[in-house]
């Protein structure tokens, strides 16, 4: 084998040397010692404790929540703003498969690789949200809320979705451990998997948004409308893209070494179509917010504390990203690319919390505040995901080319 291609060519080995391959995978590659390293380790052996202490001694030992403040950072951040962050994943899907945009295809693997993680352990999240973990399984079932819920259809389309991504991915995994057979049926479920995953997301990402319909009287009116499911849907596509811009570059440096020279040299024309996509999904998601807020008349509202943080959003994480994104995409500056996706990456964050948790009940008399635990929970999920991901890259052919049996049985 080369030494880019670590994957095991089924049937020439018996069982045993099988699980010799898997468990020689498992195995650290490369520096042990690194600074991401030194400072993940630690947490995420903390955010272990804290997550035992979670299910040890109840939800309440670990975070602020209460009966008046059922949910707070693991469902504002780990949830509602991660699942928009994994949005690049059916939009760059839809535009390589469906509107045959080959330009993206080198990015399809990693992009669906993040997405799925991504929603592998934001809905696992949830078992730490509830005071009841066993209970996850009703809104599936229909159990208590009924089929008719939106929370039923939400729960629905989060697993499907995820079993639609792992179909999505599985060819690399079948050329990973070198099953010719395997990935042939796997490839050829391919299109079926990307076309059901691409519809399934853009109900749930607007799904989302209508959880939160029937918490009118609670979030402010700054913050909702009618519109929160569209406006959820079409901020996922610029969130989704902006994260792919993100990841994108720190994978490029990182992995560069597995990297083709053709995709070396494609990734700033990449990076730089995804920043008119993001440009033109602001420019719409802002003109939303403008209807909204002129249809509602909410003028008034803007001369207060509240107000001064909405405009704060709007100005310094819509409208300014967005003309970043506009201006160097006509004068292709990459490094303005990359840094308009990051303020947009925030804004996202801010956007989604001031949704579900500072603008929800803003006008109770005691406010919520994640508690240090909560913040290093969400972190230790962080930094697990990224372990997981780095492990992937680093052993399937995700990045680098497939192996060569790929192309000869085509």
């Amino acid at each position: 084998m080369s030494k880019t291609d670590t994957s095991y060519i089924a049937g020439d080995k018996d069982e045993k040397s099988i699980w010799s391959f898997l468990l020689a995978e498992l195995k650290p590659k490369g520096k042990f010692f690194t600074p991401f390293n030194i400072i993940s380790l630690p947490v995420m052996v903390l955010g272990l404790v804290l997550i035992v202490i979670r299910f040890w001694k109840g939800i309440g030992s670990i975070t602020n929540l209460t009966q008046e403040v059922p949910w707070g950072l693991w469902i504002g951040f780990d949830v509602v703003t991660g699942v928009a962050f994994a949005g690049g994943a059916y939009v760059i899907t839809f535009m390589v498969y469906i509107l045959n945009m080959r330009k993206y295809h080198s990015i399809v693997r990693v992009t669906v690789l993040n997405g799925f993680l991504a929603y592998v352990f934001y809905a696992g999240a949830l078992l730490l949200d509830l005071g009841r973990p066993w209970n996850v399984i009703n809104p599936i079932i229909g159990n208590n809320f009924g089929t008719s819920s939106v929370l039923f259809l939400v729960a629905w389309h989060f697993l499907l979705y995820m079993i639609a991504q792992l179909i999505e991915f599985s060819p690399a995994i079948a050329e990973w451990i070198g099953a010719r057979r395997a990935r042939k049926i796997l490839s050829g479920m391919t299109l079926a998997a990307v076309i059901f995953g691409i519809t399934l997301s853009t109900l749930h990402q607007s799904g989302l948004g209508a959880l939160f319909l029937m918490a009118k009287e609670k979030i402010h009116p700054l913050w909702y409308s009618e519109f929160i499911p569209i406006l959820f849907f079409v901020s996922s596509i610029f969130a989704g893209l902006s994260m792919v811009i993100f990841e994108g570059s720190i994978s490029h440096k990182v992995f560069f070494e597995q990297i083709s020279e053709k995709n070396q040299k494609a990734h700033h024309s990449i990076i730089h179509g995804l920043s008119r996509i993001c440009a033109g999904a602001m420019f719409a998601y802002l003109f939303l917010h403008i209807i909204v807020f002129v249809h509602g008349q909410r003028w008034t509202l803007l001369n207060t504390p509240m107000g001064y943080w909405y405009l704060t959003e709007m100005i310094g994480f819509v409208i300014f990203p967005m003309m970043s994104f506009y201006y160097s995409y006509r004068k292709n500056n990459v490094l303005l690319i990359k840094v308009a996706s990051i303020i947009t990456m925030l804004g996202i964050i801010i956007n989604r919390l001031n949704v579900s948790v500072i603008g929800f009940r803003w006008d109770a008399a005691e406010h919520y505040y994640p508690s240090w635990m909560e913040i290093a929970v969400t972190l230790a999920v962080i930094f697990t995901e990224i372990w997981i991901f780095r492990w992937v890259i680093n052993r399937m052919p995700v990045l680098r080319e497939p192996p060569a049996w790929v192309n000869e049985n085509k």
